[in-house]
């Protein structure tokens, strides 16, 4: 098949296309540029909408892992001066029988 043939029928295809389908199109090109540009908007609005709240649910995660991590921190500062005290009481105060 020669390429002028080919292009012949790619021309022949697409002018068959385009009159399918301004004879099946519900609406005219203006109209359906315009509900194109609605529907961008929305999701445009809804990405929108979706990043703010993965963004709170990202900062309620952080803070409430801060939050524990705080708590966590207090916990064993505790158990550390519970455990200098402990240790300073044992060496003011040997047991008698230990051998110090």
């Amino acid at each position: 098949m020669a390429a002028a043939e080919k292009f012949s029928y790619f021309f022949v295809g697409l002018g068959i296309g385009v009159a399918v389908g301004m004879l099946f199109a519900p609406q005219s090109g203006e109209e359906t540029r315009g509900l194109l540009k609605s529907k961008a908007g929305e999701g445009t609005d809804y990405l929108k909408r979706r990043g703010d709240e993965v963004k709170q649910t990202a900062t309620d995660y952080v803070e409430r892992g801060k939050s524990a991590l705080a708590s966590q921190k207090d916990k064993l500062s505790a158990a550390v001066e519970a455990g200098k005290q402990a240790y300073k009481e044992a060496v003011a105060n040997p047991e008698p029988g230990t051998g110090s």
